[in-house]
């Protein structure tokens, strides 16, 4: 899976890996205001599905939509792009990058390591 998705396409996935399924109906009564229009939403599911991120079944006259990726997966994979595209890969760089420029206080860091730790 190397598709990015835009940043509408993106708070939509939000929505449906909140919900799990949802009509478009339900996914536009999840979105902040100002509320987009229905056909707007209907069509980014539509480019949703064709991206084979989201899946539908029938549901009386409409569609249950719910997301063929998983959050983590799609997370995971958005993590490697910006550790590549600007830590050259490096792990420890981008960290140090959020500890500098973030002012990351210890704790924050010292439960990042421990999250790694138990990966390991």
């Amino acid at each position: 899976m190397s598709k990015q998705l835009t940043k509408a396409e993106e708070q939509i996935m939000q929505v449906l890996w909140t919900l799990e399924e949802a009509s478009v109906k339900e996914v536009i009564e999840k979105l902040p205001l100002p509320k987009p229009a229905y056909n707007t939403v209907s069509t980014i599911i539509r480019i949703l599905e064709t991206k084979e991120f989201v899946g539908h079944k029938p549901l009386g006259r409409g569609f249950l939509y719910y997301p063929i990726i998983e959050k983590e997966a799609y997370s995971n994979q958005s993590l490697h792009k910006l550790m590549d595209g600007y830590f050259n890969g490096s792990f420890k760089s981008m960290v140090s990058f959020f500890v500098k420029e973030n002012k990351m206080d210890v704790k924050e860091l010292e439960s990042i390591l421990n999250e790694v730790n138990k990966k390991e």
